[in-house]
């Protein structure tokens, strides 16, 4: 500081939380840029093991809710009553790539519980396939609804509401049976009471929770492991959810370069993986030698950067956590970093995770 200059101290406004640096991203020898955010893992007992940022912040849940909305789907019956299959399970918990097989998938369960198209409210947005926004483009055609990465999903609360005998064309209503039952099984999987989860409208216009980022990870933890405090219905259904989601990646995210799917393959069906929106992240650790209760990590890049910063925090969090073998850090490494390149394709710096998580207990 030069004689004369005062040092001036900056103050955060009371109420946000504090974001611990996560990735950076580095050009020639400087970093031109940060992403923050806030990490949380949680075993088995319920207990936070490991932490950076502030855990107790809260955030949505996003899509990472999906496999919880899907529970009522499974608990009730509702999934064996219309004959859905694994693979149908998994694309009603997944965000998928909007490919030929994904919509295939979904048509064929509308099928099964009689109804079209158009009784889907999650509304349209190009494929995340950039082959199949390519071809779409190509042909000049608008997307499809079956084409929503959310399709899966809203098919799933509708044959919820048909076995629960509620009207259709409101499943998506907060009020509805439908979304009452999924915010049951938010409340038992996060031991919040329903008066105390924030409640939103997601993209795909239902119900979107907000919860704090340690609270998500408890959520994946009881996921993979739920105790004897869920009842053997609700035990069975999250069993049945997760072999889904392990067994068919693909209908969890897609054939091609989706973190979700990647993450499920390298593991064989050591984990089970969920984005959400606004760079939000949740895992489950199945019970292993390492977590034999379980695991549950949750993450929030507190910008919001899904592509470059989450998947690399995400990665590094689970290395740190002794949940990632090395077969399966290998296989993940192109997700782990990220070249930058300028626009003769020469490589000029590099995203990279630069964080230790702080242990508990």
């Amino acid at each position: 500081m030069n004689e004369g200059e005062q040092s001036v101290e900056v103050h955060r406004p009371a109420g946000i939380p504090r974001p611990a640096p996560l990735a950076e991203v580095w050009r020639g020898r400087i970093v031109e840029s940060r992403h923050r955010g806030h990490v949380a893992a949680v075993d088995g007992d319920g207990n936070l093991i490991a932490r950076l940022g502030e855990p107790e912040t809260v955030t949505y849940l996003r899509s990472s809710a999906k496999p919880f909305q899907a529970l009522p789907l499974v608990a009730s019956g509702a999934a064996d009553r219309f004959g859905f299959e694994p693979r149908e399970i998994a694309v009603a918990c997944g965000s998928h790539s909007g490919e030929p097989l994904h919509e295939e998938t979904v048509a064929g369960m509308l099928g099964k519980i009689g109804l079209d198209e158009p009784a889907l409210r999650c509304g349209t947005h190009e494929p995340f396939s950039p082959e199949a926004t390519r071809e779409l483009r190509r042909r000049g055609e608008q997307p499809r609804v079956l084409q929503n990465n959310c399709s899966g999903k809203h098919t799933g609360m509708l044959a919820l509401a048909l076995h629960l005998g509620a009207p259709v064309e409101t499943y998506d209503q907060p009020d509805s049976p439908v979304q009452r039952a999924i915010l049951r099984a938010v409340s038992q999987f996060s031991n919040l009471p329903e008066g105390e989860i924030n409640a939103a409208t997601d993209g795909c216009g239902v119900p979107v929770f907000g919860l704090p980022v340690r609270v998500m990870a408890l959520m994946y933890a009881r996921l993979v492991a739920p105790g004897a405090g869920l009842d053997a219905a609700t035990r069975a259904a999250s069993a049945r959810i997760v072999g889904a989601m392990t067994g068919a990646p693909e209908m969890v995210g897609g054939t091609h370069e989706r973190l979700d799917t990647e993450m499920m393959r390298v593991t064989r069906g050591g984990i089970v993986s969920k984005i959400g929106a606004e760079g939000v992240y949740t895992v489950g650790v199945l019970p292993c030698a390492s977590f034999p209760r379980g695991l549950g990590l949750a993450l929030k890049i507190e910008d919001g950067e899904d592509r470059r910063a989450r998947p690399t925090v995400v990665i590094e969090s689970l290395r740190q956590l002794g949940a990632l073998d090395a077969e399966a850090s290998e296989e993940l490494e192109p997700y782990a970093s990220f070249k930058i390149r300028n626009h003769n394709g020469d490589t000029v710096g590099e995203v990279r995770a630069a964080f230790e998580l702080e242990r508990v207990g």
